[in-house]
């Protein structure tokens, strides 16, 4: 008699909701979509996968091509979605391409929703060694987690506890038809590396090596629920009405072992790049100094930590307004400005005005309601507590003459202000990039 073909085991979903699945073409992505495929509770929640084309490999529209064809032969919907990969972010191709693929998957992931991927023990057992060479502390030699909150959603790893070997197994058995991307024969990436000749080297000596790595993984998971709740504590105390801030004031006193765990969920929690060791280390160094004018800042993957007065920010780095720019603007429509930004006037207009929109360049004043004589612009911001991450792309507007009208939405000239209130008009300076970069109430 033929033998029965395996069933793979499946950790518990973290939700109820649709699952989506990360379908590369390769291997272990293939086993995933058939496995749930044949799941009829998960394919009854609305099974359907996700490719991403990140278009880094000479083959890479045969595998769209290749997922296309085997997910109508499943009949599975596919997301086919192609992303762009900068080469110059400073992570690395590698981290870029997971970067943005992961993109694509939160921005296809609906409400409630589960992404499930395909990585497994070996794969858990790469990530831990990995971490311990780059001298993780316990968060990151605790490697993937099973379940995590992603995007709207949940992001699954149902065969985390298996070994890739199971999955060889079962798709043998069922007669699968998968990819084998070359680049993984590669080992200029790091992750390659380790699965291509590190491991298979342990194994040599210590043939549980993966299992072993992989049990690490599971015990530091195990002591880090152990301080969660009181790194929880520690952030919410310091945090600000603004999520992109803490209070410096109440990280200092911390001890700072906690100082670092604190600061790595609230990046975290901020979706940015993993904070680096010399992150927390520089704002070890910084949070024990006094503030003072300057703002010193620590720069990562794209993203930068700025400290100023008792305020620590972090966020993507974006650029200044261009020190040129300088546009006329009659308020008819919106100005779009060149970081993203945009203007907006509301309210009726007695007749056509000729404003003017221009990047700061120092040296201007304006005079404000209820004042008599007008104020260094940089001297008003300051006593208004606008930070320097939002002063760098602060939009000026003036009138023909040159007078300052508004900076931003911030500060208004006292006459323009009055034009203003009496007519139930408004001006507005939004962009969802600037979300977080709100001034402290």
């Amino acid at each position: 008699m033929p033998s029965t073909p395996p069933v793979l085991p499946l950790s518990t979903p973290p939700s109820p909701g649709p699952v989506r699945v990360g379908f590369s073409g390769g291997l272990d992505s293939t086993v995933l979509l058939h496995r749930l495929a044949h799941a009829p509770g998960i394919r009854a929640t609305g099974l359907r996968a996700i490719h991403v084309h990140h278009g880094l490999q000479p083959g890479a529209d045969g595998w769209a091509a290749h997922c296309a064809t085997v997910c109508a032969d499943w009949g599975i919907d596919l997301d086919s979605v192609r992303v762009t990969v900068p080469r110059d972010s400073g992570r690395g191709l590698e981290a870029a391409a997971r970067t943005a693929r992961h993109a694509a998957f939160a921005a296809h992931l609906p409400p409630g929703g589960v992404m499930a991927l395909a990585h497994h023990r070996d794969d858990q057992a790469e990530t831990v060694l990995l971490r311990a060479l780059r001298a993780s502390g316990p968060d990151g030699l605790a490697g993937m987690a099973g379940a995590r909150r992603f995007g709207d959603g949940w992001l699954w790893r149902p065969f985390l506890a298996l070994p890739r070997s199971a999955l060889q197994a079962y798709a043998d058995a069922h007669g699968l038809r998968w990819i084998d991307d070359p680049s993984n024969d590669e080992d200029g990436a790091d992750r390659n590396f380790v699965r291509n000749r590190i491991l298979p080297l342990l194994r040599t000596r210590w043939p549980q090596a993966g299992a072993a790595l992989a049990d690490v993984a599971g015990l530091q998971a195990e002591s880090i629920a152990l301080l969660d709740a009181d790194d929880a504590n520690a952030l919410a105390d310091a945090r600000t009405l603004d999520p992109a801030v803490l209070r410096v004031e109440r990280l200092h006193p911390l001890p700072s072992a906690r100082r670092g765990r604190v600061l790595r969920r609230w990046i975290l929690e901020r979706g940015l790049a993993p904070l680096p060791r010399q992150g927390a280390a520089w704002c070890d160094a910084t949070l024990d100094r006094a503030a003072d004018d300057r703002t010193p800042v620590f720069d990562w993957a794209g993203y930068r930590l700025q400290r100023w007065r008792d305020l620590l920010h972090a966020a993507p780095i974006r650029p200044p307004l261009p020190e040129d720019f300088d546009v006329a603007w009659t308020a008819s429509a919106p100005l779009a400005l060149p970081d993203g930004d945009t203007l907006r006037f509301e309210g009726p207009l007695d007749a056509a005005v000729h404003w003017r929109v221009l990047a700061r360049r120092g040296g201007e004043r304006i005079a404000l309601p209820g004042r008599t004589h007008s104020h260094a612009l940089r001297h008003v911001l300051q006593d208004l507590g606008v930070p320097p991450w939002l002063r760098a792309r602060l939009p000026l507007l003036t009138d023909a003459a040159g007078r300052v009208l508004a900076a931003g939405d911030l500060a208004f000239d006292r006459d323009f202000d009055t034009w203003l209130r009496d007519g139930g008009r408004r001006l507005t300076w939004h962009s969802a990039a600037r979300a977080d970069d709100r001034p402290i109430a």
